[in-house]
């Protein structure tokens, strides 16, 4: 990934255009050609930013988490909340649930990028520290409570068409979720805010 701390519309418009060409294509099928030409730049720019298709990858992703964690917000203490917040997030952004999965395809062999493995670790200690404080069942692997959470708030918004045509059925999904989540991992009673965190 090219160091450059200017942030300049011609490299913003490279992530725009990179986000949706990964989202829509996957990182094997996206094109540097096209990209270039859908940020109104070229080939030789791009690359003067990004040393290669898998780094702007890369770059993006990251982006893409930190985009998560800010409009998720995860409280430990209030792990149901989390929970629909992230069902909204992924059912808003349906293309950032494609850009993600991508990743975990294509790069499957190569183990989880440092910035994945960063945020997992990050929101595990946050876990990890609500278990010491008595705010969630310290029976359960920080790890184990995290994937089994993200997995059941992600599980209806990869599933595009079901129930379009019922204004209430993401809603009634969403509630399903949060009573999941709840069951599994009851809000604290004494809400802790120093544990909210990204």
């Amino acid at each position: 990934m090219a160091s450059s701390s200017r942030d300049d519309s011609t490299r913003g418009r490279i992530l725009e255009a990179a986000k949706a060409e990964f989202a829509g294509h996957g990182i094997a099928g996206a094109r540097i050609d096209r990209i270039a030409k859908a940020a109104k730049t070229s080939k030789e720019r791009v690359y003067a930013y990004f040393r290669s298709k898998d780094d702007l990858y890369r770059f993006v992703a990251a982006q893409e988490l930190d985009a998560i964690a800010e409009a998720t917000r995860m409280n430990p203490a209030d792990l149901p909340g989390y929970a629909g917040r992230v069902h909204d997030y992924f059912v808003a952004n349906p293309d950032n649930m494609r850009l993600m999965r991508w990743g975990q395809l294509e790069f499957a062999g190569n183990g989880p990028d440092a910035a994945t493995v960063e945020t997992v670790s990050g929101k595990a200690g946050q876990l990890r520290r609500a278990q010491q404080d008595g705010l969630l069942d310290s029976s359960w692997n920080p790890l184990d409570i995290l994937m089994f959470v993200n997995q059941l708030a992600m599980a209806w918004a990869g599933q595009p068409g079901l129930g379009a045509a019922d204004g209430h059925f993401m809603a009634d999904r969403r509630a399903a979720i949060v009573a999941a989540v709840e069951r599994l991992f009851p809000a604290s009673t004494s809400m802790n805010e120093s544990g909210t965190g990204a």
